[in-house]
């Protein structure tokens, strides 16, 4: 059986927790708040711990936690910080890179004994950029800056730690989240955000779990070093008009 741990568990990391727990694999939660991550431990019969990504002697302790050896890591934390650069701070910057870059890369460095001692062929971590790194859009400065940082993050890592670990990162567009509930919670808005997707919708977290799911499991061996978009055509389609 294998074990992931899943961190950020609001969205689309509690939908890839019970997507692998489903398919009869072990989870770990971690999450900021107990508020969401108690009551889906509680659900899928798992282990949880509560860790600030911004903190990492916090985050190491709750990744320890997990146990002494993991199969995968996931790391589904994010931000939506939208500001045309006029009006983003220092602050505003630090923290997105926090958050979305140096948590990444310090829930790695936590993880890496216990993805070492993985028996499994090759551990797996998986990242999350956004599709605006490839894109490009207005008042995205900061987030942009930040998934970057994790696009580059990914491949570094890549081919660091192979062959026995793989990485790979996720890149969606928007998806329904909690985090994205200020966007969406306008039906005009997320009407006319999801108008601009080939697809016509706005993503869901399974969408984004079920890419997930298969990057974590042995069925993606032989990949690794890639940023997988899964964004409704957005990133690399038209549609017309």
């Amino acid at each position: 059986m294998a074990k992931h741990i899943i961190i950020g568990t609001s969205g689309i990391g509690g939908a890839l927790a019970a997507r692998l727990k489903a398919a009869g694999q072990e989870v770990f939660l971690i999450n900021r708040s107990a508020e969401h991550v108690e009551d889906l431990a509680r659900d899928l019969d798992c282990g949880f711990a509560l860790a600030d990504v911004t903190d990492a002697e916090s985050l190491k302790a709750a990744i320890t936690a997990a146990g002494p050896v993991i199969d995968g890591l996931a790391y589904c934390v994010g931000t939506i910080n939208l500001k045309p650069v006029s009006r983003l701070t220092s602050a505003d910057i630090q923290q997105d890179f926090a958050v979305n870059a140096l948590g990444a890369f310090n829930a790695v460095q936590a993880a890496l004994p216990a993805l070492k001692a993985s028996a499994q062929n090759t551990a797996s971590i998986l990242l999350f950029s956004t599709v605006a790194v490839q894109q490009g859009f207005a008042a995205h400065a900061s987030v942009a800056m930040a998934k970057g940082a994790v696009e580059g993050l990914t491949r570094a890592l890549a081919a660091e730690l192979a062959p026995k670990i793989r990485v790979n990162a996720i890149a969606p567009s928007l998806v329904q989240t909690p985090l994205a509930e200020p966007i969406t919670r306008n039906v005009a808005t997320a009407q006319a955000i999801a108008a601009l997707h080939p697809l016509q919708r706005l993503g869901t977290p399974n969408d984004i779990a079920g890419m997930a799911a298969f990057l974590l499991s042995a069925e993606a061996d032989w990949i690794t070093g890639q940023v997988i978009g899964v964004d409704g055509g957005r990133s690399s389609l038209r549609v017309k008009g």
